[in-house]
C-alpha cells in the first residue's frame, strides 16, 4: 500500500519563489507539487509557510546537553536524545553534527581531553538503533594547535562516513582570537582560569602551534580526502589565509572575520557560512565582521545555526526579509549547504526528492514552526 500525504493551502517555498498551493508525499518523497484544487483528505496548512527541512552544517550543540554544566557528564544516549529533540523542534531535518579532534592533553588544567572516537560511536551507535529523528551525519573540527590531532584522525575511516573536515586554529592572536584579550574573555570566563594560569597558556598554545601546526594542517587536508569530506576552513582573516584555503581545496569558509577575506572567498569560488546567532545579534560575539555586512555585500551564501539551534530559522527568515525575497532567504539553510556537501536528494521542494519538509509561520516577525517531516514521517 503507497502511503500518501497532501499538505495543501501553503506558501511553498520553492528554489525562486514563493507560491500558494499544495505538496504530495508519498513514499517518504515529494510526488506531486500543484496550484490547484486539491480533491483527496489533505492536511490544511492554513496558509503557512511549507519549505525544505532546514540542514545544519556545523554545530556544536551536542557538546551543551552532554555537559549541561560544569563537571556534569550527562549520560550521552540521553543527550543525543534531547539534542536531536532540539534539532527537530527547530525545525532542522538534516544536522553535521562537529565533533571536536586533536587534544592538548600535557596541559590538563586548562587543555582539553580526547573525545572524538568514542562520541562519534556513540552517535552512529543511536543512529543504527533507530531512535533519532533527523539524518545525523559528522562533522570533524581539526583542531591544528593540539598535540594529538594526527592520531586521532587516523582512528577514523571512509564507514565512518564524514561528511566535512574543517581545518580550526584557536591559536591566540590568530584568526577568530586576533584580539587576545577577546580569547582571554572567552577562555577566563569558561573555565574560571587565574591570570597567570591563563597567561603561561597562551605561551604554550602558541609554541604548540609552531612547532605542529603547519603538519597538522596538512594531515588534517589528506584526511579530508582519504574519508570523502568536504573540506571546511575556519575563521578565515586575511587573504593569505584564504589563499592558503584555496590551495589546499577548501570548498567552504566558516565565519570569515573580516571583509577582506569574504571578498577573497568570492573571488576563489569558495562558499561562505556564516552564524545565524551573528545576523539576530546584530554583530559578532567575538568581535569580527557582521554577517549583516556579509549579507548586504551580496558575500553571504550559507548561514549556521552554530550554538543556537532556533536561530537557523530566524535567521533566514529575517535574510528574506532584507533581501526582500524569502526564498533566497530560505536557500542559505536549504539548498546551499545541500549542494556545498554534495546531498543532491535534499534541500529543495522538487519532485523526486526526499519529502524533508517544515511548517511554519511567521508571528510577530518571529518564525514559529508547526510540523516536520522527516523522509514524509512527521517527527515534530
Amino acid at each position: 500500500m503507497t502511503a500518501e500525504t497532501i499538505l495543501a493551502n501553503a506558501r511553498l517555498v520553492l528554489p525562486d519563489a514563493v507560491v500558494t498551493g499544495h505538496l504530495v508525499i508519498r513514499d517518504g518523497q515529494i510526488a506531486e507539487i500543484g496550484t490547484g484544487p486539491v480533491a483527496s483528505p489533505a492536511v490544511d496548512c492554513a496558509g503557512d509557510y511549507l519549505s525544505p527541512g532546514l540542514i545544519e552544517l556545523h554545530t556544536d550543540n551536542l557538546e551543551r546537553h552532554i555537559s549541561p554544566r560544569p563537571k556534569v557528564d550527562w549520560p550521552h544516549d540521553a543527550a543525543i536524545v534531547a539534542h536531536d529533540a532540539e534539532l527537530a523542534g527547530a525545525g532542522i531535518s538534516t544536522v553535521f553534527d562537529a565533533v571536536r579532534v586533536g587534544s592538548i592533553l600535557s596541559q590538563a588544567s586548562s587543555g582539553y581531553n580526547r573525545y572524538a572516537r568514542s562520541m562519534v560511536d556513540e552517535i552512529l551507535s543511536m543512529r543504527a538503533k533507530g531512535v533519532l529523528r533527523i539524518s545525523h551525519h559528522l562533522h570533524l573540527r581539526a583542531e591544528t594547535c593540539s598535540e594529538t590531532l594526527i592520531e586521532e584522525l587516523d582512528e577514523f575511516g571512509p564507514d565512518d562516513r564524514i561528511g566535512i573536515v574543517s581545518l580550526m586554529d584557536h591559536t591566540p592572536g590568530q584568526r577568530q582570537f586576533a584580539d587576545v584579550t577577546k580569547f582571554e574573555a572567552y577562555v577566563r570566563g569558561k573555565r574560571g582560569m587565574e591570570k597567570d594560569v591563563f597567561d603561561e597558556y597562551v605561551l604554550y598554545l602558541s609554541d604548540l602551534y609552531g612547532k605542529l601546526g603547519p603538519q597538522h594542517e596538512e594531515a588534517t587536508v589528506a584526511a579530508a580526502r582519504r574519508l570523502g569530506a568536504t573540506l571546511a576552513s575556519h575563521d578565515d582573516t586575511t587573504e593569505a589565509h584564504v589563499a592558503t584555503s584555496a590551495r589546499f581545496g577548501v570548498s567552504m569558509a566558516e565565519f570569515p572575520t573580516t571583509l577582506t577575506a569574504a571578498r577573497a572567498c568570492r573571488a576563489a569560488g569558495i562558499k561562505v557560512i556564516m552564524g545565524a546567532p551573528n545576523l539576530i545579534r546584530g554583530g559578532s560575539h567575538s568581535g569580527n565582521v557582521a554577517a549583516a555586512d556579509l549579507a548586504d555585500a551580496g558575500l553571504l551564501d550559507i548561514l549556521s545555526s552554530d550554538y543556537v539551534p532556533a536561530a537557523l530559522l530566524a535567521a533566514a527568515v529575517q535574510l528574506g526579509a532584507r533581501w526582500g525575497d524569502m526564498a533566497r532567504g530560505i536557500a542559505t539553510v536549504t539548498s546551499a549547504p545541500a549542494r556545498a556537501v554534495g546531498l543532491a536528494d535534499r534541500g529543495e521542494i522538487s519532485t523526486g526528492l526526499r519529502a524533508d519538509l517544515l511548517r511554519f509561520a511567521v508571528v510577530g516577525g518571529i518564525p514559529v514552526t508547526r510540523g516536520l517531516w522527516v523522509q514524509g514521517d512527521r517527527v515534530a
